[in-house]
């Protein structure tokens, strides 16, 4: 009785794909809920079997411990690189990458941008938090003008430096690029929404429609030197300026 009870109340069950490891990620950092989003999205859809992931380095790389699938690493920025070759090599499989700023659009750029205009059929998850979270919060090509980290310790130089890239922006130009989108998951309306963005993209993959790009603008709490609330205000006063959320380019037609 006391399990029907249960049941008749439950509101919420833990996706079976995210292990019972406790996340090591810093308090208050999205990763951990971009993570579940995305084991909901492979879980509900049925293609666990079926479901290849890679990580890089950086803190993406901690999804082994998290993500109950089959995953690969690669060197870091390389993952677009091996996510090819596995989806070449078995194209019925879905296959997606999990990266951070500093290794896609920095480390990483080459692979992801020549990844995007072959139109590899392939889902990329971009979270982009402004800075290299795990590696001593040095300034990424995403850091904001004026933005501190430990490598601009005064402020972004746009004129030294150069402008934030919007490596999103860039790749939805490219043909070989199907759908891309923006989002976040500091809030339970976001989260939603980026489910539903990254539930899209594998369903691209089922339909071999080339590369599926998602971002999740996210913060760094440790990197930006303040507590959870306090960053995930400054993101929406600030990153989301810069890195507005939404569609922007949907069915292989930009937005």
């Amino acid at each position: 009785m006391l399990d029907i009870i249960k049941s008749e109340n439950q509101v919420f069950c833990k996706t079976k794909l995210m292990t019972d490891t406790p996340l090591s990620y810093c308090p208050g950092c999205g990763h951990g809920t971009a993570h579940n989003i995305t084991m909901e999205v492979i879980e509900e859809m049925g293609i666990v079997e079926d479901t290849i992931g890679v990580a890089p380095v950086g803190c993406s790389v901690l999804a082994y411990d998290f993500m109950d699938i089959d995953m690969t690493q690669a060197a870091h920025g390389r993952a677009p690189a091996v996510a090819t070759a596995i989806a070449r090599t078995w194209p019925e499989k879905y296959v997606f990458t999990y990266q951070g700023d500093g290794d896609l659009a920095a480390i990483g750029t080459a692979e992801t941008i020549h990844a995007c205009n072959r139109g590899e059929n392939i889902v990329i998850i971009f979270v982009n938090n402004g800075i290299y979270g795990m590696t001593g919060g040095q300034m990424a090509p995403t850091t904001l003008e004026g933005m501190h980290s430990s490598t601009s310790p005064y402020g972004r130089d746009i004129e030294t430096m150069g402008s934030p890239l919007k490596i999103t922006e860039l790749v939805a130009n490219l043909p070989g690029v199907y759908y891309v989108a923006r989002h976040a998951v500091h809030t339970h309306k976001h989260a939603r929404k980026a489910k539903k963005a990254i539930r899209k993209a594998f369903e691209n993959t089922r339909l071999n429609k080339g590369v599926s790009f998602v971002e999740i603008v996210s913060n760094c709490n440790s990197g930006w030197k303040m507590n959870p609330i306090e960053s995930n205000e400054w993101m929406v006063e600030n990153m989301f300026a810069y890195f507005p959320l939404g569609d922007i380019k949907v069915n292989g037609k930009l937005k």
